[in-house]
């Protein structure tokens, strides 16, 4: 396969950073094109913003159609994980299977040698292994979200973008004179953009479980509407007055939605699930690395007890909150992405 590594694919989302992506890659010398991805029919309006960075930049865009691949990897395991009591973080799972899987893809069909996006994240390569690496900003860092990426992406991947904060990024997209200057960011997932996800699993005909609302002291309280409804760490909406703040503390295999009171919302350890590791091989049992249980966590310290194909287990250094089955833990050496995994279980 030949390959111009002097040209770039961005996939561009119609947003503000994926634009001024696009010139700060012209700026390197790189010569670009684009590509908007069609992952379900909420992507329409994107396509729409797109063409019209095309026509002001001046450079060809294609349409990739990914819409099976996202239906197949994303959509059903998010409504397949919301129904039995975890919560999922589908750009996750996206960013590996389809979003990043398409660009290489149509990149391949193009003969372009590099792909790039607007994420704020950098990667870096140190001897034989590329790695993603925080971003300069620290309030709008998405290397949490790319920690899943293989080496074949990697080794391709440009992210402009992690060099900037993000008022940087809209002062640029003001002097070029994009309309996606002042663009809200998004912040509801793409495919669900009414953010009600409860509507939008029952109306694919997924099937919820059915329990009971459990207090902190463990009396059945009611007889709840589904676990899609609650997530761990939810406040608001729990339908039941317990004379004190309550959230929700876990959510039981059977279907019970347990609640705790303010304190009780912290973990010592967590399992993780279907593990990767950036240089494709185990943590050493021991180490002490800096993890994120969500993407907007500063970074707790956590020492790896096990490790390997199967599964990591860490052991917080100080207690942290709300760990939700479902969601990722990244592990990081120093601003570095060295692995991570899907929690399986959390402990007190």
């Amino acid at each position: 396969m030949n390959l111009d590594f002097s040209k770039v694919l961005v996939g561009v989302s119609g947003g503000v950073d994926s634009s001024v992506c696009i010139d700060l890659l012209r700026k390197q010398g790189l010569t670009v094109e684009g590509v908007i991805i069609r992952f379900s029919q909420s992507t329409e309006k994107d396509i729409v913003d797109a063409k019209k960075v095309r026509d002001k930049l001046g450079i060809p865009l294609h349409i990739a159609d990914a819409q099976e691949a996202f239906k197949e990897n994303v959509i059903i395991p998010f409504c397949q994980n919301y129904v039995s009591g975890r919560t999922p973080n589908p750009c996750i799972v996206c960013n590996p299977t389809v979003k990043f899987a398409t660009l290489i893809k149509t990149a391949d069909e193009l003969g372009i040698g590099y792909i790039s996006t607007g994420h704020y994240a950098q990667t870096e390569k140190v001897g034989e292994t590329y790695f993603v690496k925080k971003a300069i900003s620290v309030a709008k860092d998405q290397s949490y979200m790319l920690y899943r990426l293989p080496q074949n992406i990697l080794s391709r991947l440009i992210l402009p973008i992690g060099n900037f904060e993000k008022s940087e990024i809209r002062v640029m997209a003001d002097e070029l004179n994009l309309f996606t200057a002042q663009k809200p960011d998004s912040q509801e997932i793409c495919f669900i953009p009414d953010g009600d996800y409860s509507a939008y699993i029952k109306n694919l005909g997924f099937k919820t479980k059915y329990g009971w609302l459990i207090s902190p002291d463990g009396k059945r309280l009611k007889r709840h509407e589904g676990v899609h409804n609650y997530t761990v760490g939810q406040r608001k909406h729990l339908g039941v007055a317990l004379g004190k703040p309550a959230f929700v503390k876990e959510i039981t295999e059977k279907g019970d939605v347990i609640l705790g009171y303010s304190g009780d919302e912290f973990f010592t350890s967590v399992e993780l699930s279907s593990p990767v590791y950036t240089e494709e091989k185990q943590l050493n049992v021991g180490d002490i690395f800096t993890v994120k249980v969500r993407s907007a966590s500063k970074g707790d310290k956590a020492k790896v007890i096990h490790s390997d194909n199967d599964r990591i287990i860490l052991e917080f250094l100080q207690p942290v909150r709300a760990a939700a089955k479902g969601q990722s833990v990244v592990i990081y050496n120093n601003d570095y992405v060295v692995g991570g995994g899907f929690i399986n279980s959390a402990n007190q």
